[in-house]
């Protein structure tokens, strides 16, 4: 793109002034805004502009109101006994004939962590500090030399860490993995936007632009290959997980089992909330469809209401581990996702090109979620796990979900897993296990 394309496109769509300090940049600043702006999707710049509050109606209109469904708890399934050992087989086959691949979603940054880099690089090993992406890609390597067939790793990461992503991997060996089975994709970014709809310059020479959301994947499956590859492998199952989660059980055979033999098209992984007002979606039925809602979306009687078993009623929130068609992902890849708004303190320039830094929120970032799909699934399926073994995140620095309860979690899941194989070990003992050697 050069500067006559740029200009003409940015004031076919009312943010000319995008280029109103171009005077004022240098030979490699004014390359790196046109290669901003050609990768700006106008069309879904328009969308996310009719999204800002300032657009959606006039106060005069009259609101549309729906009738919706009262929501209710959908089944979740807990596997036992002949149910368990008939999904596990049901998975061994799938992983055996090489139906199966795995998605991270990594595009954070450890800055909440006090780490500057990419959250899947942060050291989490209790012994050695290996970061996140060694235990998960371990996990991986496991059931590749498992099974005898090549598991592909598709690591979906932003514009920020991309690079320092695939060094990590690259400077680790690959963590065991063969080169050619890992997938590295970017996830999209678009501008965010004044509440009259403007792009924000944060820079004279840089539009502000955010990470679309974990429901990015589906344009960047898409627009990177990475469905075509998984097409063209023979990949059925898709096994979605997050970065910050170490102790999730990657392609688990009973997962991907119960997956296939539901016939469905987006299965999910459900753990019992530790309290009603514990912060994770819920999926509810209403009607027929199924659909995520998010903690801040629930009453307090929807949170605090009990069953005839005197559990909750709303029990089983989402830690986001998932398993999808691989077909479901490639037509769901076609559509506009719903769009998400949230307002936030964004810097941006003033008219004399001097960066200005908002003491309150005054713009918007957009982003899709994953789940939002789920209502288009012809067929969905919830399976119960214990939290206590497959979900200790790092999210905070200290306190709850931090480094120090994921790592005490880790170990404890460590001895009850030698503890199976007559193995006992000191509980004052600092543990650390290769996942391939369990």
């Amino acid at each position: 793109m050069n500067y006559s394309e740029a200009k003409k496109v940015l004031e076919a769509n009312g943010q000319g002034y995008v280029l109103d300090f171009w005077g004022k940049l240098g030979v490699k600043a004014r390359k790196s805004l046109l290669a901003q702006i050609a990768t700006i999707d106008f069309t879904e710049l328009a969308r996310c502009r009719s999204m800002l509050p300032a657009f959606v109606c006039s106060k005069a209109e009259k609101p549309c109101v729906k009738r919706v469904a009262a929501p209710t708890a959908p089944k979740v399934a807990e596997l036992k006994g002949k149910a368990y050992a008939s999904a596990v087989t049901a998975g061994a086959k799938e992983l055996s004939a090489g139906r199966v691949g795995v998605l991270l979603v990594a595009g954070g940054q450890g800055s909440r962590l006090g780490y500057e880099g990419p959250k899947g690089a942060y050291p989490i090993g209790p012994v050695t500090d290996k970061p996140l992406f060694h235990f998960h890609a371990r996990k991986v390597l496991a059931k590749t030399l498992k099974y005898g067939k090549s598991v592909p790793f598709y690591v979906m990461t932003s514009e920020a860490n991309y690079d320092a992503t695939v060094a990590c991997f690259k400077e680790n060996g690959w963590f065991g993995l063969d080169r050619k089975d890992i997938f590295f994709f970017k996830q999209g970014m678009w501008p965010g936007m004044t509440e009259d709809g403007k792009i924000i310059l944060d820079e004279p020479g840089h539009v502000f632009m955010s990470p679309d959301g974990h429901g990015g994947l589906l344009a960047a499956l898409k627009n990177s290959g990475a469905l075509a590859d998984m097409k063209k492998r023979g990949v059925k199952s898709v096994f979605f997980f997050q970065v910050d989660n170490p102790l999730v059980e990657i392609a688990d055979e009973a997962f991907i089992g119960y997956h296939v033999q539901s016939k469905s098209e987006y299965s999910l992984k459900l753990c019992a909330k530790r309290d009603p007002f514990e912060k994770v979606g819920m999926p509810m039925k209403f009607g027929n469809v199924c659909k995520m809602v998010e903690y801040t979306e629930m009453t307090d009687e929807q949170c605090k209401r009990k069953g005839k078993d005197g559990k909750l009623y709303f029990l089983y929130g989402s830690p986001a581990i998932h398993v999808f068609d691989r077909a479901f992902l490639e037509r769901e890849a076609m559509k506009p996702m719903p769009l998400h708004l949230a307002h936030k303190k964004i810097a941006y320039l003033d008219d004399n090109g001097e960066v200005v830094k908002p003491s309150a929120p005054n713009a918007y970032k957009f982003e899709k979620f994953i789940f939002d799909i789920l209502p288009d699934a012809k067929k969905v399926a919830f399976l119960a796990f214990d939290q206590k073994e497959e979900f200790s995140p790092v999210k905070n620095a200290e306190g709850s979900d931090s480094p120090a309860t994921c790592k005490a979690d880790m170990q404890a899941k460590w001895r009850r897993q030698l503890a199976e194989r007559g193995i006992l070990i000191d509980g004052d003992a600092v543990l650390e296990v290769d996942p391939c050697s369990l």
